[in-house]
């Protein structure tokens, strides 16, 4: 059962948490936070989410950034933190490029070739993990497929040519678009889509959100179980389905993208609906 909470204010939220902790009745959880459309929309802090995320802090709980947009460094996402009041340090934050680093840092054998498309912050991360790839060849055993904005027909191509030719398919995020003020961008789901159409074939693995091996490592990184923990996000086919899947509490904020209407037709439905991140605290 979805179960919907609505406070009045901000203040009243705080309030009931402090009671909370008064009354001795907190056990330490863990909250992993979806970036945007979560806790900001471009760059605007969402009203309240520095303030929220404090207070679990100061209650003891544990927090974990976890975001599926790979066209920015883990780094960079510290430094946005730290600039919109949020404190955060780079062992907080996990993204869907450090996800597909880890995995073929895993599986990726010594004679294999990988081929790119995606921009420059996953090419970065790859190769501080030890992963080297190529340019420009149709004779690969792995695509990585990220969201790239000068993203061209002789990309598809490659791609179209290198999956004829046996190559696996690892696509960083499954997202159709990323919420941004005022709107929303086209996102790697949509290049996805191109070339699903192009081979007739889908991809081979999604290694960001929903992914299970998304939840395990971030479950590993609080070193809590995932029952412990709750997923926060605004998307209902990434957020809120890997919290679901990985056995997490799953909550929807109604800051990004998803609505209450979208949640009651889902599949994925969230255990709780609220209308921001600063009701996170009552949890």
């Amino acid at each position: 059962m979805v179960r919907f909470f609505f406070t009045d204010t901000i203040t009243d939220t705080f309030n009931s948490f402090k009671m909370n902790i008064i009354k001795g009745e907190r056990q330490m959880k863990g909250f992993i936070f979806d970036l945007d459309g979560t806790v900001y929309l471009g760059d605007k802090l969402i009203e309240g989410a520095a303030e929220t995320i404090q207070a679990l802090r100061d209650r003891g709980d544990k927090v974990l950034f976890l975001t599926n947009k790979p066209i920015a460094s883990r780094q960079s996402y510290v430094e946005k933190l730290n600039a919109l009041g949020i404190a955060a340090q780079l062992d907080e934050v996990l993204n869907s490029s450090q996800l597909t680093a880890l995995y073929l840092q895993k599986n990726l054998k010594e004679h294999e070739n990988v081929l790119v498309i995606g921009e420059q912050p996953i090419k970065d991360e790859l190769k501080t993990h030890g992963i080297s790839f190529v340019e420009d060849s149709f004779n690969v055993n792995y695509i990585v497929l990220s969201w790239d904005r000068q993203f061209h027909y002789n990309d598809l191509n490659l791609m179209h040519q290198a999956v004829v030719r046996g190559a696996k398919v690892l696509a960083s995020n499954p997202d159709l678009t990323c919420p941004i003020e005022g709107g929303e961008l086209p996102d790697t789901g949509a290049l996805i889509a191109a070339l699903e159409a192009s081979t007739g074939k889908k991809i081979d693995l999604v290694l960001g959100k929903p992914s299970i091996m998304a939840a395990q490592i971030a479950s590993e990184y609080l070193q809590l179980e995932p029952s412990e923990c709750f997923m926060i996000g605004d998307r209902l086919e990434t957020d809120i389905k890997m919290g679901n899947d990985a056995g997490m509490q799953s909550v929807l904020v109604l800051t990004g993208v998803a609505t209450r209407e979208m949640a009651t037709a889902s599949v994925s439905k969230p255990d709780y609906i609220f209308n921001s991140i600063v009701d996170v605290v009552s949890l």
